[in-house]
């Protein structure tokens, strides 16, 4: 049987194969065209060379980074590449989560983006999702909430965060070049970033 961590990645990548089109379209107003082909692409090579068998949470994250780094183009390679590999290093070891483990997985993944794409919150990036969401999970746990609890809360703020990059003009990427013209379309990062939380909320639901 698969482990518990394949089978959150395996919903995570149908999810996004699921939304190929329509992050494609959203990256045509606003970039390259590519976002959803490139990730939809990435994630069935996940799926096909990932080890169901292996219950090691850091080691499974490690695998899905270095194979979107490899197979993703554009700059969602590098970003979403940078995130499953910054989140396997405290998940090292481990073969089930925690809350606190979310707040640790949350703080590196978010790290991990900003220095690779050198982007803050309100550049109308994927960030304008994740750090709502990250603040809402840790707003959540500290409370006392339980996971399930804390990654709707998270899922919530990031909705809103996508919603949010349609009122703000592009400083990054290909979306850069259109500036003021960027206002008004959402941000297939934030929006791909968003599908991959909801995902891993409605695995922690069904569990």
């Amino acid at each position: 049987m698969a482990s518990k961590i394949y089978q959150c990645v395996e919903q995570i990548g149908n999810a996004i194969i699921e939304n190929k089109d329509f992050l494609t379209d959203l990256d045509r107003e606003i970039g390259d065209a590519d976002h959803g082909v490139n990730m939809a692409r990435g994630f069935t090579e996940v799926l096909a060379v990932l080890p169901q068998e292996e219950a090691d949470l850091g080691v499974v994250l490690k695998k899905v980074g270095m194979t979107l780094l490899s197979k993703v183009g554009g700059a969602s390679g590098p970003l979403y590449g940078t995130a499953y590999m910054k989140a396997a290093v405290p998940l090292a070891g481990k073969t089930s989560l925690t809350v606190a483990d979310g707040k640790a997985v949350f703080e590196a993944v978010i790290g991990g983006i900003q220095m690779r794409g050198k982007a803050t919150r309100g550049e109308k990036t994927m960030l304008d999702a994740l750090i709502p969401a990250q603040e809402a999970y840790v707003a959540a746990a500290d409370a006392g909430a339980d996971a399930a609890t804390c990654l709707e809360k998270a899922c919530e703020a990031a909705r809103e965060g996508v919603e949010y990059t349609k009122t703000i003009a592009a400083t990054k990427g290909r979306a850069s070049y259109l500036g003021e013209r960027s206002i008004g379309h959402q941000d297939p990062g934030a929006t791909s970033a968003t599908i991959t939380l909801e995902s891993i909320r409605d695995f922690v639901k069904g569990m």
